[in-house]
């Protein structure tokens, strides 16, 4: 709205002259909207003289009402739209050919340097089948591979070895009570005698 209020001349012919683009958003389902920017390319490059006109010289709306009302401005504009959807009908086709046109010469070119190969290191070395056959010509014959001694199994890993379980533990058992013992009885000492009694003090007297 406030693009309208400041240049109403240029929204006019935006409008007007970007219809067939508008269409094309509407109607385009494709993924990339290819139709869209093909169409929207080629009309607003027709619609963009006519642009110039009015902000560089008079920038009123009886001027674009003037440009979009005159048929063969309106024939540039609406037909630039109309060649972008040529392009978008016409030239993928164009480019498929071409693409198509380079790959059977690459495939002729090296269908060549094969003839060349094989006139100078002999049949051995094909490796690509007929096509014709049916089969997968990137496929090599089973005859031109050289057959391979079996090579030897694999060792096979040794198997862990597992730490012996851990024996139970045995219960000890009970520690059996010694009935108690006497304590061995303790002998006199001999008292002595009046005889040696009286040999000690006849000895301590001399």
């Amino acid at each position: 709205m406030t693009l309208a209020y400041i240049s109403l001349p240029t929204v006019v012919l935006i409008f007007f002259g970007l219809m067939p683009s508008i269409v094309a958003l509407v109607i385009d389902r494709t993924e990339g909207r290819y139709a869209t920017f093909c169409v929207l390319g080629m009309n607003f490059s027709g619609l963009f003289p006519f642009l110039t006109d009015v902000w560089f010289q008079v920038h009123t709306t009886d001027m674009a009402i003037r440009i979009m009302t005159n048929v063969f401005n309106l024939l540039i504009i609406y037909g630039s739209a109309g060649f972008g959807w040529v392009l978008y009908m016409a030239l993928p086709p164009v480019i498929t050919t071409f693409l198509s046109a380079m790959s059977q010469r690459r495939v002729a070119e090296l269908r060549e340097k094969q003839a060349q190969i094989i006139e100078e290191w002999g049949e051995s070395v094909t490796t690509i089948l007929d096509s014709e056959e049916g089969e997968d010509p990137s496929v090599p014959e089973a005859a031109a591979m050289p057959e391979l001694p079996d090579a030897p199994p694999p060792p096979q890993p040794a198997a862990p070895r597992l730490a012996p379980a851990p024996r139970p533990l045995r219960r000890l058992p009970q520690k059996l009570a010694l009935p108690p013992t006497a304590a061995p009885k303790s002998r006199p000492l001999p008292r002595p005698s009046d005889r040696s009694l009286h040999n000690n003090a006849r000895h301590s007297a001399v």
